[in-house]
Formats: structure tokens, sequence, C-alpha cells
């Protein structure tokens, strides 16, 4: 793992402990349990950035205010890294569905000859080819 250095906006185990409310023992807990991984300094004191924080405070909140133990709080946690790499993919395909739309633009018309088209059941079916024909 690589080591970082002291810089600001990293915080000592102490100073995160007591602007929670917590004990130094319950981030050490949080770190074995792999809920926390804080930066180490080449003396191996922990140092927390900002993303460390804000990680402990979706680890407090779902502990104090929902009462999910710690092994819940390690599956919602995973889950939502899920869900935003999710969203990250999904933005990357509707950014190449779009590239590819564009791409098929032919004198600002969209070719749709076999495009499928969600219709009713009530709705009556035509063909693209057999309105050219007839046109």
């Amino acid at each position: 793992m690589k080591r970082k250095t002291k810089q600001p906006g990293y915080f000592s185990i102490s100073v995160v402990a007591k602007t929670y409310g917590i004990h130094p023992q319950t981030l050490r807990m949080y770190e074995r349990e792999g809920l926390l991984t804080p930066s180490r300094t080449e003396g191996n004191t922990r140092l927390y950035d900002r993303d460390d924080v804000a990680r402990l405070e979706s680890i407090l909140n779902l502990t104090r205010e929902f009462g999910v133990n710690l092994a819940g709080v390690d599956i919602i946690l995973k889950m939502r890294e899920q869900m935003e790499k999710m969203q990250l993919d999904v933005n990357e395909l509707l950014k190449a569905f779009r590239q590819v739309l564009v791409e098929t633009v032919d004198d600002g018309e969209i070719k749709y000859k076999n495009s499928l088209v969600k219709v009713s059941p009530k709705t009556k079916v035509i063909r693209l080819d057999d309105v050219e024909e007839k046109a």
C-alpha cells in the first residue's frame, strides 16, 4: 500500500475520534472489520482523509440512526459502491449510445428502417417499407 505523507486535509485518529464522539478503539475496530482504510505515515500513524471521514459519517449514521450492525453496514456500503459503479457504467453506455445515434443521422433524419418500436396491442402496425413503396 502506498503511504501518504501528512498533508492538509488529513486528520489523526485522535482528532477524528474527538470530532465524532467515538473512542479511537472504535476507529481501529472499523479498520479491522474492513469498513475504513486510513492511510499510514512512515511511522505507521493512521491518517484519515476527507473520503475516510465521509465514509465514517455513513457508518455512524447507519449504526446510530438505523441500528444497523457492522455486517449490515459492510453490505450496505459495498452495495452503494456497486451502485455507483453501475451508474458510471450506464453513463458510459449512454454516452456511447448518443455517439452512435449521432453517427447514424443521415441528412438530419434518423434511419428507422430496422428499428423496433413498442406499440399497444390495439395499434395497427405498418412497416416503413410499405409506406416508402406507396410514396
